[in-house]
């Protein structure tokens, strides 16, 4: 589901109508435990929430012109997905999710390293997006990304 928008009010606006409440939702209790420094923007056509140029000048190491990513919301072909990037780059926070998820909704999450997939809007478990959202400090998050680079590559055999 490709969606042209220059703000995530106008990304809101083009979705299906089922979707609308869904991502209001997200995006909301997102911006309530988002930590301080991060800001929102459009990334990779989606709602993205960044550590800013002003912030974080090095940009991402993929693309130095955009800014550093933490977390995208967005509505895709057949589910609504939320991208953490803290989940990819640490399992402790992780496996915190899975079981939490687990825990809380009596079902397991469908996820790959750093995405979370909704298939049933309903089953949306809110309340953990947002402690999940406020997991990570702007600080912790440049210092766990700035490991990240440092670290050396591995030679495949």
């Amino acid at each position: 589901m490709k969606i042209e928008a220059n703000n995530a009010n106008e990304y809101i606006e083009q979705l299906p109508e089922d979707r609308k409440p869904v991502m209001k939702n997200l995006r909301e209790v997102i911006l309530d435990n988002l930590p301080a420094g991060f800001v929102e923007t459009m990334s990779y056509g989606m709602i993205g929430y960044v550590v800013p140029h002003s912030i974080y000048p090095q940009g991402y190491h993929c693309n130095p012109e955009l800014p550093l990513p933490f977390m995208n919301i967005a509505s895709q072909k057949n589910y609504i997905a939320v991208y953490h990037m803290g989940m990819y780059s640490d399992k402790k926070l992780y496996n915190w999710f899975a079981d939490e998820f687990s825990k809380r909704t009596n079902s397991k999450p469908d996820m790959g390293k750093s995405c979370i997939r909704f298939k049933k809007f309903d089953k949306i478990p809110y309340e953990l997006i947002g402690e999940l959202t406020g997991k990570i400090s702007l600080e912790e998050w440049k210092s766990t990304y700035q490991k990240y680079l440092e670290r050396p590559v591995e030679k495949k055999k």
